[in-house]
């Protein structure tokens, strides 16, 4: 046990648009169990109580980036300078995030990121220990088909789901796409960190999150 003791919006609002309906159609042609449960009521303090306890999958949007566009229509795993890289907020916003889960002995077992530089530079300088999984990358175009929604719904849901080791926590580090197809939650601003329980078989309910500045505030 460990106590540590993305892509941009669409420029236009069409853009946007036709994400969302794309989504909807996917989310409709999907098995009902894939659908999250959401309870957004919880307080900061109570959530950092309930990841005390264990037994979460807390995800966390990378942290703020230079700018901000849909890089992984191009981007190549692996090269950096083909992608978005953490700002120099963002580096200070991933260590504070880090420092925080270790002030308040929130116990972590696994961290996993995406391949993207800005999501594994985040685990990195917040945790230190992390693996790199591909289930946690975009689909490669800026404005998605039905089946591109639901190739990133059906790669993340799995990872929602799954209870970690008894007693911790699973931090996955990821981008706002792909966890708005699985849970119908735009994940905003970069940063925040959502906490949800697992039910399995792909089922879980989303308690509540945690946006940046609100970390420090939480009592130990």
């Amino acid at each position: 046990m460990i106590y540590v003791s993305d892509r941009a919006h669409a420029s236009s609002s069409w853009g946007r648009t036709l994400f969302f309906a794309a989504a909807a159609v996917a989310i409709l042609a999907l098995p009902a169990a894939g659908n999250a449960e959401k309870s957004e009521g919880k307080s900061p303090d109570e959530l950092v109580e309930i990841m005390k306890k264990g037994g979460n999958v807390i995800f966390i949007r990378h942290a703020t980036t230079e700018k901000d566009y849909a890089d992984q229509v191009n981007a190549k795993m692996g090269d950096c300078s083909t992608q978005r890289t953490l700002s120099e907020d963002g580096w200070k916003e991933a260590k504070a995030i880090g420092e925080s889960f270790k002030r308040l002995e929130i116990p972590v077992d696994t961290v996993v990121s995406s391949q993207y530089c800005r999501a594994w530079q985040t685990a990195d300088l917040a945790f230190g220990e992390y693996k790199q999984n591909s289930d946690l990358n975009f689909e490669p175009a800026e404005e998605y088909t039905e089946e591109q929604t639901k190739t990133m719904r059906e790669q993340m849901v799995p990872h929602l789901s799954k209870a970690p080791k008894d007693g911790t926590n699973t931090v996955l580090i990821g981008h706002d796409d792909p966890f708005e197809a699985a849970t119908g939650i735009y994940p905003d601003p970069m940063g925040v960190a959502y906490v949800l329980k697992p039910e399995g078989d792909g089922k879980f309910k989303v308690l509540g999150h945690i946006v940046p500045d609100q970390w420090a505030a939480v009592k130990d």
